[in-house]
């Protein structure tokens, strides 16, 4: 940056980096003529910051204010938030450690830079460091690759303040008025339901479990579909303590079936239907054994979940390469802990069904009550 003569800015522990690593670089101070203060909540809200980053450069008047208040042009805002998903995210945080991880001058400046990014380049990922050093050697960056910067930037705070709010909202208080969500890429997919359609999958924070924290073990790239059927097949299983299988096939149960051990369970899930079996996902709720992963290789099968694969079926499923094998845990009761729907012009919302089966909640409505044992 300096080799394309840039002068650098910067505040608190990211400053000490920077001159640690032996690169000239200056306070934000010196932009706004004020010290930091109360611990450091106020470091970056100042018009000697701001007025440089919204300037238009194209409006005489604003380049006059400018140099009439001695102010400096801003071209560049590189910033990474204060980690307040990583915070809350952690098993027992206190509301003050929470609250104090919100940050509000770094939103501020990027949102700031944002809207003036035909002016000034703004840079939210680490990822993007070595693409806008490139681009700024060429000397750009160009309209096109500023406003995506920009649209960027507005979604990395908006997602950041998603985050607050529920965090904020709390589990008891009902629906909010407005509910945003926060998803983190977490793989781009070929396509979505059909060919012609693009699809994404994204993750509610950095490890939220279930497939959204799932370990890709062996197979070919996970699908729209196989994501669906999935999450279908993971569900169901979740329901029951003892062992189960779930085969799924287009949303539909194929199968379902407890049993004492593993093995017998998918036995008997695969006896519900033998023939949509065939190309089905296959889920269970224990460490899949090596006589269980015998059996489902016996058929072509797309997808296994199961929470843990022990290392003695790992063989016995290569047999199949093209097979999906995921290892996936229960998810966390997260921040955004609801089951969601789409629908045209909207979304529905509800609580998980986290009831499971209560014999005593059913009602027999045939003539022969069943047996413990059918039960």
């Amino acid at each position: 940056m300096q080799r394309l003569g840039y002068e650098l800015y910067a505040t608190g522990s990211t400053l000490n980096a920077i001159v640690d690593a032996a690169i000239d670089a200056r306070p934000v101070s010196d932009l706004t003529g004020f010290p930091e203060m109360m611990d450091g909540r106020i470091k970056t809200l100042h018009p000697g910051v701001h007025a440089g980053l919204l300037a238009r450069r194209d409006k005489p008047e604003h380049m006059e204010a400018l140099r009439l208040h001695e102010l400096k042009e801003i071209d560049l805002v590189c910033c990474n938030l204060y980690p307040f998903v990583e915070t809350v995210t952690r098993p027992g945080v206190s509301f003050e450690d929470a609250v104090e991880q919100i940050d509000i001058g770094g939103p501020t400046m990027i949102r700031a830079a944002a809207k003036n990014s035909d002016s000034v380049v703004v840079v939210v990922r680490p990822e993007r460091y070595a693409e806008i050093l490139t681009a700024l050697h060429a000397g750009g960056p160009d309209l096109m690759m500023r406003r995506r910067l920009a649209a960027e930037a507005f979604a990395h705070t908006a997602a950041y303040d998603s985050w607050i709010a529920a965090y904020l909202h709390g589990d008891d208080a009902g629906f909010p008025q407005e509910l945003p969500f926060a998803g983190r890429l977490a793989r781009r997919l070929k396509y979505g339901e059909n060919e012609h359609q693009r699809a994404a999958f994204y993750a509610f924070g950095p490890d939220p479990g279930g497939l959204g924290s799932a370990q890709q073990l062996q197979g070919k790239e996970l699908g729209f579909n196989n994501i669906q059927d999935a999450a279908a097949a993971f569900q169901l299983v979740s329901d029951y303590d003892q062992p189960a299988a779930a085969i799924i096939k287009h949303m539909n149960p194929c199968g379902l079936a407890i049993a004492d051990e593993l093995s017998r369970a998918y036995v008997r899930a695969f006896e519900c239907d033998r023939t949509s079996a065939f190309g089905g996902i296959v889920a269970v709720n224990r460490p899949l054994d090596r006589t269980t992963a015998e059996h489902i290789v016996q058929i072509v099968t797309h997808v296994v979940i199961a929470p843990e694969v022990l290392d003695e079926s790992t063989e016995v499923l290569a047999r199949r390469k093209g097979m999906i094998v995921l290892s996936v845990q229960p998810p966390r009761r997260g921040l955004f802990d609801y089951d969601v729907r789409s629908v045209p012009g909207g979304f529905l919302v509800q609580d998980w069904d986290r009831a499971g089966f209560d014999r005593a909640a059913c009602a027999v409505a045939t003539r022969r009550s069943p047996t413990d044992a059918e039960w």
